[in-house]
């Protein structure tokens, strides 16, 4: 958990730059204004949201069970809401850990999976709220991007010749 963020690249034209994470105004890099403040705030901010889906989910299960369907059909929505809930904490957490360049499978973005991913939106507030507590979200996916973009840079460093700005020795500025 005490893991030191890697030296940043010099600052020269070309460098890769650490990007924001969103909403919270900084880099994973430097930490400031007020990180911790709003990483607290996210928390909070997730978990109230994910107690307000929850309680209209259960607003939604009382009016269906209301309607006298029988225990079928109450245990088939609850089996339901508690999958798609799953499906959605499960795709969420890989995309705040690993990118969404990595989903894969059923978690791909799929416009026929929306229903399951808005059904199961108390998963998702409640992957993001349990993540924020462990890191900004997404501040690992912005460090491994990072990582890779330093390690490219310092290959194209090292492949150039001697003097990447100069000219041959010998050579003029213009054509005669």
């Amino acid at each position: 958990m005490s893991e030191q963020p890697p030296t940043p690249a010099p600052e020269v034209a070309g460098a890769p730059a650490p990007e924001p994470i969103r909403w919270f105004g900084t880099s994973w890099l430097n930490r400031d204004g007020g990180y911790w403040l709003r990483r607290v705030g996210v928390s909070a901010g997730a978990l109230v949201a994910t107690a307000a889906v929850v309680l209209l989910l259960r607003f939604g299960v009382e009016g269906i069970a209301l309607s006298d369907n029988g225990t079928f059909v109450n245990g088939l929505l609850t089996v339901a809401i508690a999958i798609c809930s799953m499906m959605s904490v499960l795709r969420t957490w890989k995309v705040l850990t690993e990118g969404r360049d990595r989903l894969t499978g059923w978690m791909a973005e799929d416009k026929s999976l929306g229903a399951v991913w808005l059904i199961g939106g108390a998963g998702a507030l409640a992957a993001y709220f349990a993540r924020s507590l462990v890191e900004a979200p997404g501040e690992a996916v912005r460090r491994a991007s990072y990582e890779r973009a330093v390690a490219r840079y310092e290959t194209r460093l090292a492949n150039r010749s001697g003097r990447p700005g100069g000219r041959a020795p010998g050579r003029s500025k213009r054509k005669r």
